[in-house]
């Protein structure tokens, strides 16, 4: 069948695509209703259903997931003898952060300079629209789907709280499918066609140091008062060594990757590191990124700059991340983080470290028929060949969906790249990126009922 009216199809989209992104941006659908009202989610929700239930897609409702929380569920069976696909994304989104930074409002979609900028603009309300306009397309060309369809779309995904993970576990057969096309990460650079093929795992701790009953008067006491806040400053500068790398006994860190490379030039440039700024850590970019275990300070508990008093803190308290890459057991990687914490308390100081959620990392089996296929749509659709890569961020429900369905294929593409800087202010999404990334997926669907068939 002639690819071209299909590709006419999908740029005949963007303009609605736009539309309807600027709508589901404007909902601030962070799922923490410490931040914001849990209506801003629900109208997200709803809005979601609402456009899948367009496309005819039948049996379109909310999920209460344990969490919380609502995802977003949708089917239509396919021809005959046809696979089932399913496609996920989500529409919670990462606090805007400092309000006041972004050069247009977060949650208003703005084009400037050829992007379109907002909070979850890429993550993840682009793959939402990703994946609306290639079902649009295909009915648009071809007047309906060649596969059977399933969509989830999650709504505590940024949170980590593992509401659809525990829910899809209690409902096995919900999101049974040949194929899952995890629509939340992106090519390695705008225009080179990319699948992930390895997450790294997530663990988050937080850890509270205490030294006095109360504040004292820094300069009645300080000298000789146990500062928490300077113990505190110790215990995080002790997760790293001289070079930058993780210093956690327990922990593997000199693993690499032989996959695609990340030039030093090319992630100072994606990263925006300041000139002069060494990168931290050793090994290859591609080496400390997707194979090896990482750590981050998350937050502090401790007063702010302004407003300060002269004090001598009696209590301080940070918010730790560890990445770590397949291979390594999350759950014995937050054991050792633990205990790296309560190891380097000073001053004999009171610690607790309280666990928080743990994601596995996830490695993909890159040599069955869905690659085959997404291999050929995105080489159609970006005129180059695809690449895998991988990720240093996690998606938790992977490895739940791998346990549920072994049989099954997991794909992750998306319409992310570096420059879209998701999780931080000026999000935005390239929209030749969405696309193209809409025909692959809309070439991805036929190829794979093709194949599926044969």
């Amino acid at each position: 069948m002639p690819q071209q009216p299909l590709a006419d199809a999908v740029r005949s989209l963007m303009d609605r695509a736009r539309t309807d992104l600027a709508e589901l941006v404007a909902f601030r659908s962070v799922a923490d209703p410490r931040q914001f009202p849990v209506e801003e989610c629900e109208k997200a929700a709803h809005w979601v259903a609402d456009a899948f239930t367009a496309e005819g897609l039948t049996g379109v409702r909310l999920l209460d997931t344990p969490d919380g929380t609502q995802s977003v569920y949708a089917e239509l069976p396919g021809p005959a003898g046809a696979p089932t696909v399913l496609l996920y994304s989500h529409y919670d989104v990462q606090p805007p952060l400092a309000e006041d930074e972004w050069l247009s409002p977060a949650f208003e979609l703005t084009e400037r300079d050829g992007r379109w900028y907002g909070r979850g603009a890429a993550d993840c309300k682009g793959n939402i629209l990703m994946h609306l306009t290639a079902l649009r397309a295909l009915r648009q060309a071809d007047g309906g789907y060649p596969v059977g369809l399933k969509i989830i779309v999650e709504g505590s995904e940024e949170q980590g709280t593992g509401g659809l993970e525990r829910y899809a576990e209690a409902h096995p057969e919900l999101l049974t499918a040949d194929a899952i096309v995890i629509g939340d990460t992106g090519n390695f650079a705008a225009g080179l066609p990319t699948v992930t093929a390895s997450l790294r795992g997530m663990t988050v701790v937080e850890v509270s140091v205490r030294t006095l009953a109360g504040n004292l008067h820094s300069g009645a006491f300080g000298g000789a008062a146990p500062d928490a806040l300077q113990a505190l400053v110790k215990v995080l500068a002790s997760l790293h060594d001289e070079h930058g790398d993780v210093a956690v006994a327990g922990l593997t860190t000199d693993q690499t990757w032989t996959g695609v490379q990340y030039p030093d030039e090319q992630f100072r440039a994606d990263a925006k590191v300041l000139d002069g700024v060494a990168l931290t850590g050793t090994g290859t970019v591609a080496d400390r990124l997707w194979a090896r275990p990482s750590v981050t300070v998350l937050g502090i508990d401790a007063p702010p700059v302004v407003g300060a008093t002269s004090s001598v803190q009696s209590f301080a308290k940070a918010s730790v991340s560890l990445r770590v890459p397949p291979g390594t057991d999350t759950g014995a990687a937050q054991e050792a983080l633990v205990a790296h914490l309560e190891a380097q308390v000073p001053f004999g100081a009171q610690v607790t470290v309280e666990r928080q959620g743990n994601g596995s990392p996830f490695l993909a089996d890159t040599s069955g028929p869905a690659y085959e296929a997404m291999g050929a749509a995105m080489a159609e659709a970006f005129g180059t060949p695809m690449v895998a890569s991988g990720e240093g961020g996690s998606i938790p429900l992977c490895n739940t969906l791998r346990t549920l369905y072994p049989e099954a294929e997991i794909v992750l593409i998306g319409v992310e790249e570096p420059t879209t800087q998701i999780h931080a202010v000026n999000e935005s999404v390239d929209p030749l990126e969405l696309e193209r990334m809409a025909l692959t997926e809309a070439l991805f669907l036929r190829r794979y009922a093709e194949l599926r068939s044969v």
